[in-house]
């Protein structure tokens, strides 16, 4: 870690944002337990996310398990596929991921094989950072934290490393939910599991870790957005795949230039952007980088990171990506589930279309009493299930296996109301806890002359609103600050009361906590000119006004809502 993020991480802990998981027994590298004050924090992002995705856009939110069973992941590709290379050190037997060893040499360095990694180690004399001993040959690692579901071991189960998957397997319960209708947006925020190979970047990267996702369920012919009129304006900094320089351009302008793939893709990339300023990253240190094409997944159509610039470099801490039908697909294969959505015509169609029919020749001396069941089965057919000139049916429980002689394939013309479409799916996925990290050093800030620290937190997620100081805790002074801390504090504003030390050491407190307020309560409150008055300090500023006591609360409420301090 640089200089800049050590200070951070020490801030953090000491004033209660995260802390080291288990640090009695000496932690583990890339799990971090979130304190009061953060806690607090990540709870108002989460809040900004739901005031999007589930206030503004309509979308539906629910929560699955965290444990899944193999099959799952077999269907989504994480089974097989999600892995990282890794490489042991001969002499220590230390455990790095291979491609980070090599980045300072290889633009993408994430998309090389296992032989050209080794290579690069000899090329570039890349030894082991822990005692320099020969490193040994690259392999894969899955990530994916395994289990057993019930005792013994009969059946499998894994951690999942993404919330999404929930969310595909339940697509029939929420397609109906829909009333069966498209497009169809489903949000989860939860913790995930991917066992990193030697996470060495605090909350960039870790074990156990929080996603805010969306999957919307789309027309695969249909992928323009009703409010994308609102969202053309948005201007966005944008690193196309095509080039190595940045772009400033609007929504619009890069739907319209086919830079981005669709209006939908577009749509929410430029919310992504809302999301994360409000929250409190810096706009002139965030951009949209579109994935390579050897890096991007053969089923997506389009993908975007959103990456901000921290101590660590331009960092990944959102991905919004069109994923075609890729993930339905798949769990509809594996698990034989109809996972499509039946789309009507404005008026139905006349269309030629092929029939399976049975050979009532055949079917009624072949089997009698049961020729009528066994007709009717094979007329519920269709083409796509006959194999290898056989056709399977199911009567009474029995599987019968049908010869060719016993049905016909026919053309015939008939009207059809609608036509059965697996959705595409277009996903925002949030790294809750990149985001948390990357608003708090955007926000970060220490003046060297002064030796002191301000979080200039944004005030919607700051998670004290308003500290509420006596200026000498007696003379009734702490009694009228500790009532008006409790009228001033609720669920969404947090007041906090300080009696302790002198006035600048409470401001000093405050300001490295983020909090955008403090109120004092001194002498004039309760006597003389300006009695019933107290004094309102703004974070950012140190300008202070002299207010009513009774109108603190409305007061903070609309500083909350985005009125400005100097015109109060």
């Amino acid at each position: 870690m640089s200089n800049e993020s050590d200070d951070l991480m020490s801030l953090c802990k000491r004033r209660g944002f995260i802390w080291p998981s288990c640090e009695i027994y000496g932690s583990v590298a890339g799990m971090y337990d979130y304190g009061p004050l953060g806690f607090s924090l990540r709870n108002n992002i989460v809040e900004i996310w739901r005031s999007l995705y589930k206030g503004r856009e309509g979308f539906v939110e629910i929560d699955t398990e965290t444990v899944n069973p193999r099959d799952v992941f077999k269907a989504s590709g994480h089974l097989d596929k999600f892995a990282d290379k890794i490489t042991y050190c001969t002499k220590c037997g230390s455990p790095f991921r291979a491609d980070h060893l090599v980045k300072e040499f290889y633009e993408n360095p994430d998309v090389m094989t296992e032989k050209e990694l080794d290579q690069a180690f000899i090329d570039h004399d890349i030894v082991c950072l822990e005692c320099g001993g020969k490193l040994g040959p690259v392999e894969d690692f899955n990530l994916m934290f395994r289990t057993n579901i019930g005792p013994g071991s009969s059946r499998v189960g894994f951690l999942r490393p993404e919330t999404a998957q929930g969310i595909f397997v339940n697509f029939l319960n929420l397609y109906r939910y829909n009333r069966e209708k498209l497009p169809l947006g489903v949000m989860q925020t939860g913790r995930s599991y991917r066992n990193e190979i030697a996470p060495r970047q605090g909350m960039i990267r870790m074990r156990e870790f929080n996603q805010m996702e969306v999957e919307l369920f789309v027309d695969p012919e249909d992928k323009h957005w009703e409010r994308f009129d609102q969202m053309k304006d948005e201007v966005l900094t944008l690193l196309p795949n095509t080039g190595t320089e940045t772009v400033t351009m609007t929504v619009g302008e890069a739907v319209e230039k086919h830079i981005i793939a669709n209006e939908v893709l577009g749509y929410f990339v430029g919310t992504t952007k809302q999301l994360l300023v409000r929250a409190g990253v810096d706009p002139a240190r965030l951009r949209f980088r579109q994935h390579l094409q050897d890096e991007m997944a053969h089923y997506a159509a389009d993908c975007w990171d959103a990456e901000a610039l921290l101590s660590f470099g331009w960092t990944e801490i959102t991905g919004i990506a069109d994923r075609g039908c890729w993930d339905l697909s798949r769990h509809a294969q594996f698990s034989g589930a109809d996972l499509s959505h039946f789309k009507r015509f404005d008026e139905p169609r006349e269309e030629e279309v092929e029939k399976v029919r049975p050979n009532s020749k055949k079917v009624g001396p072949m089997f009698k009493g049961k020729a009528k069941a066994v007709s009717d089965a094979i007329a519920a057919k269709t083409p796509a299930d006959i194999s290898d000139g056989k056709l399977s049916i199911d009567v009474d429980g029995e599987e019968i296996v049908l010869d060719g002689d016993m049905f016909e394939v026919v053309k015939v013309k008939e009207k059809v109301a609608g036509e059965r479409i697996v959705p595409h799916v277009i996903e925002p996925s949030h790294g809750l806890d990149r985001i948390f990290y990357t608003v708090l050093e955007h926000a970060y800030s220490y003046d060297k002359d002064k030796d002191y620290t301000t979080l200039r937190l944004a005030p919607e997620v700051a998670p004290i609103k308003v500290g509420v100081f006596p200026l000498m805790e007696k003379d009734g002074l702490d009694t009228f600050a500790k009532d008006l801390c409790e009228k001033i504090h609720t669920h969404r504003v947090e007041a906090y009361y300080d009696g302790s030390g002198t006035i600048g050491k409470r401001y000093a407190r405050m300001d490295e906590a983020g909090t955008p307020w403090c109120i004092t309560v001194d002498y004039d409150t309760l006597d003389g000119e300006n009695k019933g008055t107290v004094t309102l300090r703004d974070r950012d500023s140190a300008e202070q006004k002299r207010i009513k006591a009774e109108d603190a609360e409305t007061i903070i409420s609309e500083l909350l809502a985005g009125k400005k301090f100097s015109d109060l």
